[in-house]
């Protein structure tokens, strides 16, 4: 059996941070990671679809410059291109991950491990112990129930972006099943790039829990674009030939060559033996309390697997916060201070409350 300070599961943003920083630490580290290095964000999330957005914005911008006489002919792209370049960029920034754990010093294992009693976990080829375990396996995109889920992807890994994207083809009507951010994001990247798109919503506005009066601009931006937005409208089932929806107390049917589903995220703390060693979970997320700790001690949990604030830049901090607790440096994490950003166009961001939840909480607030 294999003897270390810490084991990390998990190599996406909470993992790696955690894991650099305890061995430059000079703790002994070692982390597992069954898929690539990086997690959702580097290879299906932030970074890709920030790849996207940044051509679509540049896209938009020579339209409006040509409308305007001072570009010729321009405006014409190449998907396939666009594709080719996202993917070289999130392959680059995941060596750069690589290198940076091997530099820190810390052995990276590339199977799944499961937890098991007395601090131990076992990769089905060996077990290993340690003092103190980190658990940052991430989330998954959540697939609904109704009839018809299977017909927007392929397997699971397509319910992302860059599986949309990743034929190069542009499709002609796009339906996309939620308006939080990851919808607004794609809605936004393909009606810049041409496609005919249309958002379906259960609440009765977009971008879930921001400022609705901001959220209220953001509709009716891209309406002008051509965007058409379902708000509160239920999803019955996804058909070849569309989107099956209520509405109103009547269906109909949004047609679409491509659905993707943004309906949300889950931790994934299924078949990693938390109940092996008797780790608290509530809604299916590990609980933690201010220092990252589980109820199971010497045993954290950082990133999206605790459901918090399923953000990187969350996770980087909660690792940073889990790493201070294990080096005995007093710190906890503030998530009302976590910034939130839509990166359409126009973007929005915010941070702390907004003024529902000043009301909700009986807190006194000034507009300006």
């Amino acid at each position: 059996m294999k003897e270390y300070d810490v084991i990390v599961l998990g190599g996406g943003p909470g993992g790696y941070t955690a894991a650099c920083a305890l061995a430059r630490a000079g703790k002994r580290v070692c982390l597992f990671e069954a898929d690539r290095l990086g997690g959702t964000c580097l290879n299906v999330g932030c970074i890709p679809t920030k790849y996207l957005l940044d051509k679509a914005a540049a896209l938009d911008r020579i339209r409006v410059l040509t409308g305007e006489g001072i570009l010729r002919g321009a405006g014409e792209y190449s998907m396939r291109a666009i594709v080719r370049g996202r993917d070289a960029v999130t392959d680059r920034l995941r060596g750069g991950v690589e290198g940076m754990l091997r530099s820190a010093g810390v052995e990276v294992i590339s199977r799944r491990a499961e937890l098991l009693g007395g601090l131990r976990v076992s990769d089905g080829e060996g077990e290993y112990r340690a003092s103190d375990i980190i658990i940052a396996t991430g989330s998954s995109p959540f697939c609904p129930p109704f009839p018809g889920a299977e017909l927007c992807h392929d397997s699971t890994s397509a319910l992302t972006p860059n599986a949309l994207t990743s034929d190069g083809r542009l499709p002609r009507r796009l339906a996309v099943i939620g308006g939080g951010v990851i919808g607004l994001e794609m809605a936004s990247y393909f009606n810049s790039v041409g496609s005919n798109v249309t958002v379906i919503e259960m609440l009765d506005h977009i971008a879930g829990e921001n400022d609705k009066k901001l959220t209220a601009v953001l509709q009716k931006n891209y309406e002008k674009k051509g965007v058409i937005f379902k708000l509160g409208a239920k999803v019955t089932a996804v058909k070849e030939a569309g989107v099956e929806y209520e509405l109103g107390g009547e269906t109909a049917t949004i047609p679409a060559d491509k659905v993707l589903l943004s309906i949300g995220r889950r931790a994934n703390t299924t078949g990693i033996g938390l109940e092996t060693i008797g780790v608290a979970t509530e809604r299916g997320a590990v609980v933690t309390d201010a220092h990252m700790r589980t109820n199971v001690k010497n045993v954290y949990a950082a990133g999206d697997v605790n459901g918090k604030s399923m953000l990187a830049h969350t996770a980087y901090r909660e690792a940073e916060v889990a790493v201070n607790d294990m080096l005995g440096i007093d710190d906890e994490m503030n998530y009302g201070s976590v910034p939130s950003v839509i990166y359409t166009n126009p973007e929005l961001a915010s941070v702390g409350l907004t003024q529902d939840g000043a009301t909700a909480k009986g807190i006194d607030f000034k507009t300006v």
